[in-house]
């Protein structure tokens, strides 16, 4: 069942003001797009926590609002932009609205992201491109000279991992931005790099094969019996929404995560299965193995040339 907007905003309130008088947290923020003015139906309520006592980051759900959970010494520790650089959720620090911060300290890791000069901004890039091309170097490795089935769709799932994750972060850092919204839909790819780097933009595209409003139903229905509940839902209030292409790639990325092994022993999976999944991941639309690959590659040059 969907919380309405309301019920959100109630549990998310009483959340809030519980973790502020808690002793043990040292800083509170709301991250993601609820709340904000690009919030729409499917935005999940987040909080960003750092609390003394914590050995590790940890990240939950209850009543619908999600919450990321840093330990107090990372607080510190990120001030520090060489450590942060390598350690912290960057985009989230950057984008993330202070609720309590009685030390300064998290105010003071966003006015350093948000105030980068370009030469911090350039190793960012390049941080974001080199651990980009060691997973692609790893994935070439990794396939076989027969490459099956599983060897193909693995490697289009890396492609994709390492077009989101790496890729799309180093192109809006030309334009000295952060990745904006949890579920990074199509549209805001379109919308904050589309008209500087089109280039680049098709080349995330073209690994995702989005479809529109028919892929996206047809990826709704082949959720049926995969144990993707949440995630339908998600997808649909996308699909709702009229984000059919961000319905699409939540279900792609989703499927692939959830059902790698599935992936891996796909040979012994049954005719019904492998259908769900094949139109989930996308197998007869999107490139695969080598060809996924050498996209991803080809996108990592456009990104490097600023193209």
């Amino acid at each position: 069942m969907t919380l309405p907007m309301s019920a959100h905003s109630s549990d998310l309130d009483k959340l809030q003001e519980r973790l502020i008088a808690d002793r043990r947290v040292r800083a509170l923020a709301a991250a993601g797009s609820y709340g904000t003015d690009s919030q729409w139906r499917g935005s999940v309520p987040t909080l960003l926590s750092f609390e003394r006592g914590l050995l590790s980051a940890q990240s939950e759900t209850r009543a619908g609002v999600s919450h990321l959970r840093y330990p107090y010494e990372r607080l510190e520790a990120w001030r520090d932009w060489e450590t942060a650089l390598e350690q912290a959720p960057l985009s989230t620090l950057a984008t993330a609205r202070v609720l309590y911060d009685p030390t300064g300290n998290l105010g003071r890791i966003q006015k350093m992201l948000l105030g980068l000069n370009e030469g911090r901004w350039a190793l960012y890039r390049q941080e974001r491109l080199a651990q980009a091309q060691e997973r692609l170097d790893a994935a070439r490795a990794a396939l076989g000279r027969g490459q099956s089935v599983p060897e193909h769709l693995l490697a289009l799932v890396t492609a994709r991992e390492v077009a989101l994750g790496h890729l799309y972060p180093a192109l809006l850092g030309w334009l000295h931005t952060w990745p904006e919204f949890e579920l990074r839909l199509p549209h805001a790819w379109r919308a904050a790099a589309g008209l500087r780097f089109p280039k680049s933009v098709y080349g995330l595209e073209r690994l995702y094969a989005f479809g529109g409003e028919d892929e996206a139903r047809r990826c709704l229905l082949a959720t049926r019996g995969l144990g993707m509940v949440e995630q339908e839902r998600h997808a649909r209030l996308a699909h709702q929404a009229g984000y059919y292409d961000g319905a699409v790639r939540l279900l792609r990325d989703e499927a692939a995560r959830l059902h790698r092994p599935d992936l891996e022993r796909w040979t012994a999976l049954s005719a019904a299965r492998q259908g769900k999944l094949a139109t989930l991941i996308g197998l007869e639309r999107s490139p695969l193995g080598p060809t996924a690959l050498e996209i991803a590659q080809e996108l990592l040059e456009d990104v490097r040339e600023e193209r």
